[in-house]
């Protein structure tokens, strides 16, 4: 089972490491991973676990897991049993912390664990238990702008009270006269200070008490310490009549707020790729009831519901079109700019665009079911997911702060009683320098964020990666792979030449009684003819040989070459070298012409192998066609490697043995038979428009089903994994370069602050340049 708990309360990555490594000693937990960036904590086990001791132990440590309540309006009970009946079941969910059920209101009110349980979810349970319940009013939302309000107001606070206690020390040092003289007084200073210290720095002392109790620290801890040293010495200096530097705790605290600030408005753009997805659906939908039209919110659509969706409205829910056609923007879900002809029987996705027709189509999939929550559920997982690069700062992190204090005593110690004409005062300052000026924060958010705005970026472009992983691994790609048939070529038979005297009217013969067949072959030269088509009496079709019937009295037959000789003689036949099947027409005992139907070449397939080869990429297709048509094919596309003839259980073989001689491979399918290739190779990428196997079994799914986003896929890998380090070099040489200026007292304590508070604010604008990257 799959736990997605959401976790507040995390300042830093010794936080997440923390917390990381509490679940990880759990004996039933599999692969924990906390993600600092996303306040989200991802666990698996193969039994369904008991959550109570597992948060329990995460808020002894000082963090939240986070909750939310929902509230339903409830039908169908007559009396308490009922009540207490669904009381009792939802409480058995995974991740319902409290259940109460109110008869006399007929409401339901429930406390969930923010990411584990959700409203569709308690829905089914209580419609499963016979009852009806719809949301009386939204989940929760994510409360990011309610917590981005709180750090504005403190910060507002702190910077008020802060800038009297630095007009009074420019007073003190430039001597300016339009300073009122009290804003210099040791006590005036300490009450504006205290405010600062204990309330707007109320956050630092919380979680440095919370680290410190279970024997740990984190950046809580560097700061309290820092400011702390500075306020108190300050208070003794009053009664000594030394030097204040109330104004340094309290400036300290103004600008890593400030930061803080910064740092959380410039996170919650990391996240805009979901929030955009999730604003996709319409609140409305237009649903046929009992033969009249009636507009619904779309938490009430039912699976089967008819909905009619007119000229420029937005598609409510997941469905299969049964009266009319139109084309569909669906550029919002797959990134591909150009509108799809939806007709009778095609699916429709929840959230795209209709063009200028009205049709009808029935819902076939609601909630988690549709594909839109599918994309969702995919990218936050790729999001939640570690790539193996954060094992690096993860390690770094969880040694950084007990190291940093211990370089801090370190520098006090050598300036208090070391260093010559030095005094206890400059030892406390550098001290307060090497705490503050020390940022494990930028090392922790250096490879999530990146990850977060990739994976949006891919989503935005129609590449789902299922794993942070997979987005690190995909730069490493330098052989792909290619399955041909509806990933090279479109997958269905398509005219493609008509070799005749008059090409027309070879095409109306044959159209005109292929129309009476089911063959694949005879479909698709009915669907190319956009002509007036002929009578046909007495059609017979000849099982492996074609099809004859009589058009005007006269014979019609159309079929294979050794179908038409056998009642005619074919003269002037000078076919060579044509790939695909050729269908020969007779009429009326005369050979009128052979038409050619192939596989037909995606439109977009020879610029997509052109620009991976100038990625410096190994190309190869993969068919169980003959070796004649597999060439054919990868030499208009421009592949010089092919294995041909390769049953579909071969497949896999041929992805290893590209291994073994060292090939880091990419394959690329859409069929069945390509899920154990797709399986075994080093990153696995499923065509969108293919089946739920192909895409299940992959690494990576192409949502437009075009492959030129295969070497887009390769490009962002590239660029991610760059800005990763990019982010890493800047959070290590930040601090390597920074904390030895501060321990040699070169550094003020107020600008070493104001570093501090900056270098988590440039690591996440610098993974935010990733949304301006060009594929």
């Amino acid at each position: 089972m799959d736990y997605n708990l959401s976790i507040k309360g995390m300042t830093c990555a010794a936080c997440s490491g923390r917390i990381e490594k509490l679940l990880n000693k759990n004996e039933e937990i599999q692969e924990a991973n906390v993600n600092l960036t996303t306040n989200k904590a991802f666990f698996k086990s193969d039994e369904k676990l008991d959550l109570d001791p597992i948060i329990e132990k995460i808020e002894k440590y000082g963090f939240e897991v986070e909750k939310e309540k929902i509230e339903f309006d409830i039908s169908g009970m007559s009396c308490s049993a009922c009540s207490s009946r669904i009381e009792k079941q939802v409480a058995k969910m995974d991740g319902v912390v409290e259940s109460n059920v109110n008869l006399t209101t007929n409401k339901g009110t429930f406390t969930i664990l923010k990411g584990l349980q959700t409203s569709d979810s308690i829905i089914k349970r209580i419609e499963k238990l016979g009852f009806s319940a719809k949301e009386a009013k939204g989940v929760e939302l994510n409360n990011n702008d309610e917590e981005l309000k709180e750090k504005k107001i403190k910060l507002i606070i702190s910077a008020i009270f802060s800038i009297p206690m630095l007009l009074g020390m420019f007073d003190m040092i430039f001597s300016l006269s339009i300073i009122p003289d009290f804003f210099s007084n040791g006590y005036f200073q300490l009450l504006l200070a205290t405010v600062v210290q204990f309330y707007c720095g109320a956050q630092f002392y919380k979680g440095a008490y919370a680290n410190l109790t279970h024997f740990s620290a984190n950046m809580d801890v560097l700061v309290a310490m820092g400011t702390s040293a500075a306020y108190i010495f300050s208070i003794y200096n009053i009664t000594t009549g030394g030097h204040l530097y109330f104004e340094t705790s309290a400036v300290l605290i103004t600008l890593i707020l400030l930061g803080k600030y910064l740092e959380q408005r410039a996170k919650s753009k990391t996240s805009e790729a979901i929030s955009k997805l999730l604003n996709l659906s319409p609140k409305k939908a237009n649903v046929i009831r009992d033969e009249k039209e009636i507009t619904i919110t779309t938490n009430e659509v039912l699976k089967g519901d008819i909905i009619l969706v007119k000229p420029g409205e937005k598609i409510p829910v997941d469905g299969v079109v049964i009266e009319g056609e139109s084309y569909i923007d669906e550029s919002m879900v797959t990134g591909e700019s150009k509108p799809v002809k939806k007709i009778i029987e095609n699916s429709v996705i929840g959230g795209t665009i209709n063009g200028n027709s009205t049709f009808k189509y029935k819902a076939t999939k609601l909630g988690d079911e549709s594909f839109l929550s599918q994309i969702v559920k995919v990218v936050e997982q790729a999001q939640g997911s570690k790539a193996s690069i954060q094992r690096f700062a993860d390690v770094i992190s969880g040694y950084f702060v007990p190291t940093v204090i211990v370089i801090a005593f370190l520098v006090f110690l050598y300036w208090n009683f070391l260093a010559k004409d030095t005094t206890f005062e400059t030892a406390i300052i550098n001290m307060v320098a090497v705490l503050v000026i020390a940022c494990p924060c930028a090392l922790g958010l250096a490879t999530p964020t990146s990850i977060m705005v990739g994976s949006g970026k891919g989503a935005q472009n129609g590449i789902l990666f299922k794993g942070g992983e997979h987005l690190e691994n995909m730069q490493k790609v330098d052989t792909v792979v290619f399955d041909k048939t509806g990933t090279i070529t479109l997958g269905k038979p398509s005219v493609t030449k008509v070799l005749a005297k008059d090409e027309n009217r070879v095409l109306q013969l044959a159209a005109s009684i292929e129309k009476h067949s089911e063959h694949p072959l005879g479909k698709a030269i009915t669907e190319f003819f956009e002509g007036k088509l002929l009578e046909v009496k007495n059609v017979e079709a000849i099982t492996g040989l074609g099809i004859k019937g009589e058009i005007d009295s006269k014979e019609i037959l159309v079929g294979s070459k050794k179908f038409i000789e056998q009642n005619i003689k074919i003269e002037n036949d000078e076919i060579k070298d044509e790939v695909g099947s050729l269908i020969y027409v007779a009429y009326d005992n005369f050979y009128e012409g052979v038409i050619v139907v192939a596989d037909e070449i995606k439109a977009d397939t020879k610029q997509a192998i052109q620009n991976l080869k100038d990625l410096g990429i190994d190309v190869y297709m993969l068919t169980g066609d003959n070796e004649k048509t597999a060439l054919h094919i990868a030499k208009q596309v421009g592949i010089e490697h092919v294995f041909a003839e390769v049953l579909p259980t071969q497949k896999s073989e041929k992805v290893k043995q590209l291994q073994e001689k060292g090939a880091f491979v990419a394959m690329v399918g859409d069929g069945i038979n390509d899920a154990p290739a797709l399986a075994v190779a080093n990153i696995g990428i499923a065509i969108g428009s293919g089946t739920d196997i192909a895409i299940e079994a992959s690494d990576v799914t192409l949502l437009q089903g075009d492959i030129t986003s295969v070497s887009k896929a390769i490009n962002l890998s590239r660029k991610t994994m760059a800005n990763i380090k990019q982010n890493l070099f800047w959070a290590l040489i930040y601090n390597i370069i920074g904390i030895p200026i501060a321990a040699a007292g070169l550094l003020n304590p107020i600008v070493a602050g104001t570093a501090m508070a900056f270098s988590s604010v440039s690591v996440v604008t610098n993974a935010l340049r990733l949304k301006q990257t060009k594929l």
